[in-house]
């Protein structure tokens, strides 16, 4: 449960490390029939809004299906997958990255990627979800004080949506940047030659891998993701753990931002 000396190097000096296979195919298995719930509630609801613990944001074009841009605390629904969240291969190494033996966690996202929906994401910064102005966010141990998982619940290849890493944008004093809005639009798609000159995106790297492999990163690496354009679903679920105290915001959804803490051995 615990990440290795290569892989803390990994995050804190390329910005984010993998976990191939960190979960099975059974237990993936019950988080896709979650999702598949979850979609098929958003079909209904045809809006945006919090509904059964959940806050769902959705797009509904006057024809086909309702497009699910991603279901917030959606442990608040599916408790399959409030329970990953709070699974000890995710929330140890979180602890261990803040140094920590308890955390607040603030988000347990489900998105989707369905195929030719459209959904991507531009260039950007986790701390700029987190920190929204004075009040809301403290950086206490130096860090970052935040670590952000992403689980692969279907298999992310290069062709349905993968997400892509500016390498070493998270590292103080090398690379490390901070993003705002003012100075780059990012309601823009994702295109080549529209991210902020702050970076060379030529150097992003894409991540891939296969369901049950779990990603561990920081608020300041740079991060974005293209549409997914092949003919099967990229969908990945989204838990994010900070220290406590750095955050002062209200997230929505049933019990969120809840208290971890870590396991007591013996």
């Amino acid at each position: 449960m615990m990440l290795s000396s290569e892989q803390i190097r990994e995050f804190y000096e390329q910005g984010w490390t993998v976990v191939p296979g960190l979960f099975s195919a059974e237990e993936m298995t019950l988080a896709r029939r979650a999702f598949e719930r979850l979609y098929d509630k958003a079909q209904q609801l045809r809006t945006t809004q919090d509904h059964d613990g959940a806050y769902f944001v959705l797009d509904a074009p006057p024809k086909g299906d309702v497009i699910v841009k991603r279901v917030v605390w959606a442990g608040g629904a599916e408790p399959d997958l409030l329970s990953l969240s709070a699974d000890p291969r995710l929330v140890e190494p979180a602890l261990q990255l803040l140094d920590s033996d308890r955390c607040e966690q603030l988000l347990c996202q489900a998105h989707f990627k369905m195929p030719g929906d459209g959904v991507s994401f531009d260039w950007h910064q986790d701390v700029q979800h987190r920190d929204k102005g004075p009040g809301t966010w403290r950086d206490l141990n130096g860090r970052g004080s935040y670590v952000q998982t992403i689980m692969l619940v279907d298999d992310m290849s290069e062709h349905n949506g993968p997400l892509k890493f500016i390498p070493r944008s998270a590292v103080k004093g090398e690379g490390h940047v901070r993003l705002s809005s003012e100075s780059y639009d990012y309601s823009k798609p994702m295109t080549p030659g529209t991210a902020p000159q702050l970076f060379d995106e030529s150097q992003a790297m894409t991540v891939t891998g296969s369901a049950g492999s779990v990603l561990f990163f920081g608020p300041y690496a740079i991060h974005g993701s293209t549409s997914n354009d092949s003919f099967v679903p990229r969908r990945v679920l989204i838990n994010g753990y900070a220290y406590p105290g750095a955050n002062g915001r209200v997230y929505p959804g049933r019990g969120s931002c809840r208290t971890l803490q870590r396991l007591v051995h013996g």
